[in-house]
């Protein structure tokens, strides 16, 4: 028997009520990264919420065709664990590098269960996993249907300003990269005047600039519009033709975490508490108050099914919601 959403409300309130911060949870504002570890049993009942809710989102805008007509490249960020039969949708900029060395671990490719002694940039190298979109239709089919099947989230505009923070303003050997590649055509084609500089460099791209590139990018710009750092979770991961079984956010990541390793007998695997965050949740106000009203309206019709299907608003960025 399937529990609604209002009942699994209720129980968390009643489970939550000695610690006075279930609202803090359910409504996504605690920002610590992994905050406060709860039972793997609490947390699989927030995991469950967090299923249903994606159901009658779907339900309510059901998505035209299933997973069989969609072409098979859609289907590249979702990771196979034949090992320990999980499917993983990574999402850029929700702790995917993590999650990536996480996998590694599990798949036998590195020989310790250090996390963080993986380095990054090859968790991330070509061929490293399989994914479903290599996978024969047929065993497709039965993984989707047998698999445990998880996807880690993140309000949709704390991820957009990440990856900006990360792949625009930085000065990371990723930042000059992005810096290079897109940076520079985004000012040659918002900015008035820019100085020589700046279209040789594009490393002072501004956070309005970049906004107004994903709002309305040219033609031209279609192809660095479209970068998995910045395409809706929607589009990536088809959570309304996916029926995952493991829903995360980023602002339990540590419980979400514990959940998922327990479910697929991994739990001697240690998932990486960071000391500190990158502040980019404490940021939000400060950069989004540099938009216009209407520029954030476009930006929120882009990521607007993120914003519904998982659970996300706009108040604690704006002050009020547009959904």
């Amino acid at each position: 028997m399937r529990v609604s959403n209002l009942g699994v409300y209720l129980l968390l309130n009643i489970l939550f009520c000695v610690h006075g911060y279930v609202n803090d949870v359910w409504n996504n504002n605690n920002n610590v990264e992994g905050s406060g570890v709860h039972s793997i049993e609490l947390t699989q009942s927030l995991n469950l919420a967090r299923q249903e809710w994606i159901q009658e989102a779907c339900r309510r805008r059901p998505p035209r065709g299933g997973l069989a007509e969609l072409p098979p490249t859609q289907l590249d960020h979702i990771l196979v664990s034949e090992k320990h039969k999980l499917l993983y949708c990574y999402v850029p900029k929700v702790a995917c590098t993590n999650w990536k060395r996480t996998l590694m671990i599990l798949e036998g490719k590195w020989n310790t269960t250090d996390v963080l002694s993986i380095p990054a940039n090859l968790s991330h190298s070509m061929g490293m996993f399989r994914n479903l979109s290599s996978v024969p239709p047929e065993q497709r089919d039965y993984m989707l249907e047998n698999y445990h099947k998880m996807i880690i989230v993140r309000n949709p505009f704390e991820r957009l300003l990440s990856a900006y923070r990360n792949k625009l303003e930085g000065d990371s050997i990723s930042a000059k990269y992005f810096q290079d590649r897109v940076g520079r055509r985004i000012i040659k084609a918002f900015r008035p005047n820019p100085s020589n500089e700046s279209l040789e460099f594009g490393d002072d791209v501004s956070f309005e600039e970049f906004a107004q590139f994903l709002a309305g990018a040219p033609a031209e710009l279609a192809d660095v519009a479209r970068n998995e750092h910045w395409q809706p979770v929607a589009s990536l991961c088809h959570p309304c033709r996916v029926n995952y079984t493991l829903v995360g956010k980023y602002e339990t990541l540590v419980d979400d975490a514990l959940l998922a390793l327990h479910t697929i007998n991994a739990s001697h695997i240690q998932f990486p508490r960071l000391a500190r965050t990158s502040g980019t949740a404490d940021k939000l106000r400060n950069y989004y108050s540099l938009l216009q009203l209407p520029l954030i309206r476009k930006l929120y019709k882009l990521y607007k099914d993120d914003f519904r299907i998982f659970n996300y608003d706009l108040k604690n960025i704006i002050g009020f919601d547009l959904g």
